[in-house]
């Protein structure tokens, strides 16, 4: 274990001393743009420090103070958040909100990786790597004035977790051999989790957020489709309790989400004033990226994720725009193509996936043909402007887990895509069209969410890829919810361009998508009357590798069990991964203490950003 932290944070370190203000030639070479770190100056944050006052703990800043008040103004693609409660919570926008709204027991050192007190006080696990003991900061209160003690923490997972409430991937990532760990109250601030057996990922786990017992156990009482109902987009703010730096003022759909400054936070700057500085956090909800850049570039956005295809610009356009680019290195999510695998029915008793379908996408030649015939440097210089890298593997690019030897992959080659069809009795009529052995003709669809341009311009060009294998490709991009809904609901989808959020320090996290019976499991997903049915054989290899990965504390040992799952994913290509774009950040001059971190990102230090 130690040897594992001690890699862990010297990796961490390096990637954090690394990150800069971002420097490019606006010179294009091959349809790429140069990227160069020509600054001096070197941001490395300062992690806060435990401080009593008066009786009550506080994380003080180590940040230069800043001014109060202002409004931070930051953009959303889509519709908004389909929810305000972190516990039902599935997809980012919902997440992200969540986590200004609610804060964890622990967080991260966004510098070394590091799990660090935050809710907590302190932690401590024991000799034999089975008991985490959290200790709770003494003082700190709801938003409603109740003090927060450990009956919340025990009654979190006791109840909401363990209950399989809302959104079971935390439940389902934290089980170990079939058993929950033990989790119980020690005194009025302490809380102790017991697992089965030593559990690598576990601590990281705790930096979920927990829920008031006073307010919960009331809903819970009322079952979980009520559960699932609450604190969604229709609910009253002055009926939320919570925990974190904002609180939830107004949301108007389709418009914008806006926070508020909580009043009693726990963290302060150097002169004792509690903390956050901003007034506001603003989330304006645009319709695409489109409509986001031109917003930024009217001055009503203080940050925005730069394009590819737009970095030469926005370099350009610097100093006169009135803003700082950054580069965060590698993107920490995966992009990809996905199939429908599903051999399920619905509640009619149709089937999720037409019958002829199924066994195209249950096919692994066709899916290895699809593999080689989508063109993924030719996404990365059209779509990214060679501001990324083509991905191949289940780990982004900046994980220490990464399986290196398959990371650079394969050329696009269509012979060779050609050939895998053919092993299956895939074959073209006089036309070019394709036809599998049985006579039919190889037509499906493929979906993305609308107004996401980069995604909408990669389903533009894997359809024109695969239509020189004689496939027919309709490209339909939809609302992002339809899309969720599909995904995770009615399952009706054929193939679809999606991307993850991932982690560059714990696989573990992915359990959820790659468990056989995991609530992404996307390719394969499986409704509660069909767990465990029909597992492929990889599937099974998957599953028993997360299990024994967990399990084993070693860096060395874990990471060969991580390598040899990506390495399943790359051979079975249940799903076919597109490109890795690296993360620029461009954010206004108007505000202070920004200091971006490979594993933290631009606003990590939200409680300490002020408006200059």
């Amino acid at each position: 274990m130690k040897h594992f932290k001690r890699l862990l944070i010297l990796i961490a370190i390096i990637a954090a001393v690394c990150v800069s203000c971002f420097s490019a030639d606006t010179q294009k070479a091959n349809n790429e743009i140069q990227l160069t770190d020509t600054t001096e100056q070197k941001l490395y944050y300062k992690e806060p420090q435990s401080v009593m006052i008066n009786g009550r703990d506080y994380l003080m800043s180590s940040l230069p103070t800043g001014k109060f008040g202002g409004e931070f103004i930051t953009s959303v693609i889509g519709e908004g958040p389909k929810t305000f409660n972190p516990w039902t919570s599935k997809d980012a926008t919902s997440t992200e909100i969540g986590g200004l709204l609610y804060d964890g027991l622990l967080g991260t050192d966004v510098n070394t990786g590091e799990v660090i007190p935050n809710l907590a006080k302190s932690y401590e696990i024991s000799a034999d790597k089975k008991t985490y003991t959290i200790v709770l900061r003494k003082g700190l209160k709801w938003s409603d004035g109740k003090e927060i003690t450990a009956d919340d923490i025990v009654f979190t997972w006791n109840e909401i977790v363990k209950g399989g409430y809302g959104n079971t991937s935390l439940r389902d990532s934290v089980i170990i051999d079939g058993q929950f760990p033990l989790v119980e109250k020690t005194d009025k601030y302490t809380a102790k989790f017991t697992t089965i057996k030593p559990f690598a990922p576990f601590l990281r786990f705790l930096t979920e957020p927990i829920a008031p017992e006073h307010v919960f156990k009331h809903v819970l009482k009322k079952g979980k489709r009520y559960f699932d109902s609450y604190m969604d987009t229709t609910v009253n703010p002055k009926d939320m309790v919570t925990s974190g730096a904002f609180r939830l003022e107004e949301y108007v759909p389709a418009q914008r989400v806006v926070l508020k400054r909580y009043n009693d936070y726990y963290r302060i700057n150097k002169d004792g004033q509690k903390l956050p500085y901003l007034d506001k956090y603003v989330l304006q909800i645009v319709g695409d990226l489109n409509n986001e850049l031109l917003k930024f570039e009217a001055g009503e956005l203080d940050i925005i994720n730069v394009r590819g295809n737009d970095a030469a610009r926005f370099k350009e356009n610097e100093s006169k725009g009135g803003y700082k680019m950054y580069n965060l290195g590698p993107n920490t999510g995966t992009m990809f193509l996905a199939f429908n695998m599903s051999k399920f029915k619905n509640e009619k008793g149709e089937y999720n996936v037409n019958p002829v379908k199924q066994k195209w996408f249950n096919d692994i030649n066709f899916r290895t043909a699809v593999d080689y015939a989508v063109d993924k440097e030719s996404e990365v210089a059209n779509i990214l402007n060679g501001v990324g890298e083509p991905l191949f593997t289940a780990e982004p690019l900046g994980s220490i887990f990464l399986n290196k030897k398959i990371a650079k992959g394969h050329k696009r080659n269509i012979r060779l895509a050609e050939e895998y069809l053919k092993k299956s009795g895939f074959y073209k009529d006089k036309n070019g069209k394709l036809y599998d052995k049985d006579g039919n003709f190889v037509e499906f669809d493929l979906y993305t969410n609308a107004g996401n341009t980069e995604r909408e311009s990669a389903g533009v060009m894997i359809k024109e890829d695969l239509s020189e294998l004689g496939m027919k490709i309709n490209f339909k991009p939809i609302e992002f919810n339809s899309l969720i809904g599909k995904l995770t609901g009615t399952l009706d989808w054929d193939t679809m361009i999606m991307g993850l959020t991932g982690s560059t320090l714990e696989p573990h996290g992915g359990k959820n998508v790659w468990n056989s019976n995991g609530p992404l499991h996307i390719f394969n997903q499986r409704t509660e009357e069909n767990l465990g049915k029909n597992v492929l054989p990889f599937e099974e290899q998957i599953d028993e590798i997360f299990e024994k990965g967990a399990a084993e504390l070693n860096f060395e040992k874990r990471k060969k069990y991580y390598d040899k799952y990506q390495q399943i994913i790359y051979d079975e290509r249940p799903v076919v991964y597109l490109y890795s774009q690296l993360r620029l950040i461009a954010v206004r001059n108007r505000i202070g203490n920004v200091y971006p971190t490979v594993l933290g990102g631009a606003i990590h230090n939200i409680a300490e950003i002020y408006v200059k």
